[in-house]
């Protein structure tokens, strides 16, 4: 039970039902009190009370009246009149008023806890079936958005029945990438067909745009009633559509006209034969033609040159195709990666969704190259030698791809699975390495042996340097002059 309300005009006595409702054995969250019928009224208006104890005689507003007003609201509490006087019409009255108990003055324990625990009983069965009520409502209610071709009777029989419980105002409806909602609160949320959360939220008339942080969330006008819930739940997506695309937030719809020359263009990248050679160019050698088909796709998509449309469907055609192309390098982890990649919309931006896949791109196309011949492990061999030649330079992966004529992208993701590490840890490791000769074998200063090794900022250097060793350069060398 979240609430007990006990109005008493007699201090003594209200504190008195104040412990006993306390040493009930019922468990209660808050318990409050008052003095009057006025005072009650206003704590009614503001809020839910679960049990309401009061008595009939008060000044300013008797029990009669406050019960009277009690049962005007959308959820009364239970009540229990409390009297000092032993007269059966004040009960009679009361009883027909809602009230579910009648008892007298001076209040027992016992009878204080048995109603409570009879109370407590039928709040919790009635919060167990409101619960399986909901449930069950939100199935219905996901019809309104998920099955186009429901009718309008069936969608008035689904308003009517679950309008109270889901939307009792005006309401916005927002989509967001799945399981990002869970912590915001809303009347409705339930997982769409399109792998994303679907949250109606009231009030919308004080709905914040920042309240979702970084999400990049698709937000409906304001509607009123379910009737209009499918209308709402698909300008948010269409707009959940346009956040992915820019990756910000999108509140209003996009009306600015995009040149027809661009779009023409654009729609160049998902025509059939671009489609197939997208596929295709993953199992050959020409890595740059493949980084650069993938770029212009996603850079068009990403200006809103090319239709969301046209970009799911362009990776819908990948991904299938991929599967029965390249199906014997496709492993059981890859095709678990390859199944969440077709849920577009579960990811918040385009911008992390084209790493993903890119990732899963290059992973794939590494275990093509390392299954078809030896050139990759000879191109990453001579990476490896030109990185240990010139690790004193200011050297970057982008360098390295470049000497041996691989794509970026694809050399570093080869690069981890060649050396069991990334390009930047490998460079560290080898000039810590050479520091640590420098530093036991010769009489060098420390900023020497900084730029020595590639380093040109000396406490850039030694933090490092301690990060990896434990101990200052100085003390390293120290160490090694006391062997």
């Amino acid at each position: 039970m979240n609430s007990v309300l006990v109005v008493e005009d007699e201090k003594m006595i209200r504190r008195g039902i104040c412990t006993m409702i306390q040493r009930s054995g019922v468990p209660i969250d808050e318990i409050l009190e008052c003095q009057n019928g006025e005072l009650a009224w206003e704590i009614l208006s503001s809020r839910e009370i679960d049990v309401m104890f009061t008595d009939i005689r008060m000044p300013k507003m008797d029990g009669i009246e406050l019960v009277r007003l009690a049962n005007t609201l959308k959820k009364p509490p239970l009540m229990v009149a409390i009297s000092g006087y032993d007269d059966f019409s004040y009960a009679v009255e009361m009883l027909r008023s809602g009230v579910r108990e009648y008892i007298l003055k001076p209040v027992e324990r016992d009878k204080i806890s048995g109603i409570l625990k009879t109370l407590n009983e039928e709040i919790e069965n009635n919060h167990s079936k409101s619960l399986k009520d909901k449930d069950f409502g939100l199935k219905e209610v996901r019809q309104l958005v998920e099955r186009p071709t429901l009718d309008d009777t069936r969608i008035g029989e689904i308003a009517e029945r679950y309008q109270e419980i889901f939307v009792k105002g005006p309401y916005k409806v927002v989509v967001a990438p799945k399981e990002s909602l869970k912590e915001n609160e809303g009347s409705v949320i339930f997982e769409s067909v399109y792998a994303s959360d679907v949250l109606v939220i009231e009030g919308a008339g004080e709905f914040e745009d920042d309240r979702f942080g970084e999400l990049c969330v698709g937000v409906s006008d304001e509607h009123t009633g379910l009737e209009e819930l499918r209308k709402a739940y698909f300008e948010a997506l269409e707009r959940r559509r346009g956040a992915f695309v820019t990756c910000r937030a999108k509140t209003h719809s996009n009306n600015a006209r995009i040149p027809e020359a661009l779009l023409a263009n654009a729609k160049r990248l998902v025509e059939e034969g671009a489609l197939t050679q997208r596929v295709h160019l993953v199992g050959t050698k020409r890595e740059d033609e493949l980084d650069e088909q993938w770029g212009r796709l996603f850079t068009e998509t990403r200006r809103e040159n090319l239709p969301f449309a046209d970009f799911s469907d362009a990776i819908d055609h990948f991904t299938d195709n991929a599967i029965k192309i390249y199906k014997n390098n496709i492993d059981e982890e890859a095709g678990k990666e390859l199944k969440r990649l077709k849920e577009i919309l579960s990811f918040n931006t385009i911008d992390e969704y084209r790493e993903a896949l890119m990732e899963w791109v290059m992973k794939l196309r590494g275990s093509i190259l390392q299954n078809d011949d030896s050139d990759g492990n000879k191109k990453l061999q001579a990476a490896v030698e030109y990185v240990e030649q010139n690790y004193m330079k200011d050297l970057g992966m982008a360098e390295v791809a470049n000497y041996i004529s691989m794509n970026y992208s694809m050399l570093s993701y080869l690069f981890k699975q060649y050396t069991g590490t990334n390009f930047v840890n490998y460079l560290k490791g080898i000039r810590i390495r050479e520091a640590k000769k420098l530093l036991a074998e010769t009489d060098m200063k420390i900023i020497e042996i900084s730029r020595a090794v590639g380093y040109d900022n000396e406490k850039h250097f030694m933090k490092l340097f301690k990060a990896e060793c434990g101990v200052s350069p100085g003390e390293f060398r120290k160490n090694m002059q006391r062997e």
